[in-house]
């Protein structure tokens, strides 16, 4: 199977699954109060005055008229699965942790980089937090989940052990910004094996798009971070 630049197994069936899907239905345009081409002056719609969706074929075969009810039929399924349940309870307290080790930045960096850096890891983190919380309302786990990694957070890739977090706390200047750095370029590829993990065995949209949002900011983050280690 192909892989990506970053070495992941390409993701194409469920990708191409929704492409499908989506070009099956032909983006659901409802034809309501549109003119047939063919007989002029015919509104398009079913029979009985209920409008159609025009779906179009594949290259070479003729498109087709659905029923609303029909359309809605060939969406594809994005149940969320436990993949998705594991991600996104798991990604928020390590997004959590995350802004725990960046407010310790303002007051104890003694680089300007590393104060921007910590600034904008706050910034884009946070937000991603409520939107996965709100996700999560949306989406209750099944009862007995343990979102992929129970209650021991600290099994999560890249996360900082108590003692990491304590010596952190304690440091400042030079010394803080050099282990700030280490830490957190350590925390980025966790959560990006985390991410990767969601997109290869994920099932809802909706959770692939937060992932691959979660790869494309915290490589960049980790370039950068690598450079002004």
């Amino acid at each position: 199977m192909a892989k990506d630049p970053r070495g992941r197994k390409a993701r194409g069936t469920r990708r191409d699954r929704f492409s499908a899907a989506v070009a099956a239905a032909g983006l659901l345009l409802v034809l309501t109060g549109c003119q047939d081409e063919d007989r002029p002056g015919a509104a398009a719609g079913a029979d009985d005055g209920r409008p159609v969706v025009l779906a179009p074929g594949k290259p070479g075969e003729q498109a087709r008229t659905l029923t609303p009810e029909q359309a809605a039929g060939e969406k594809p399924d994005d149940t969320p699965n436990a993949a998705d349940h594991a991600y996104v309870r798991g990604m928020i307290e390590h997004h959590r942790q995350a802004l725990t080790m960046s407010s310790l930045a303002p007051q104890r960096a003694s680089a300007d980089g590393v104060k921007r850096l910590a600034e904008r890891i706050a910034a884009a983190q946070q937000p991603e937090i409520g939107a996965m919380e709100g996700w999560l309302a949306r989406h209750p786990a099944p009862p007995g989940a343990s979102g992929g990694h129970g209650h021991d957070h600290s099994a999560m890739p890249g996360m900082a052990t108590q003692e990491q977090l304590r010596e952190l706390t304690g440091a400042t200047g030079a010394d803080f910004d050099r282990l700030f750095l280490k830490l957190m370029t350590a925390h980025h590829e966790g959560a990006l094996k985390m991410a990767g993990q969601a997109l290869a065995g994920g099932n809802n949209v909706a959770v692939e798009e937060m992932a691959t949002e979660v790869v494309a900011t915290q490589t960049a983050e980790v370039h950068r971070m690598r450079a002004m280690g």
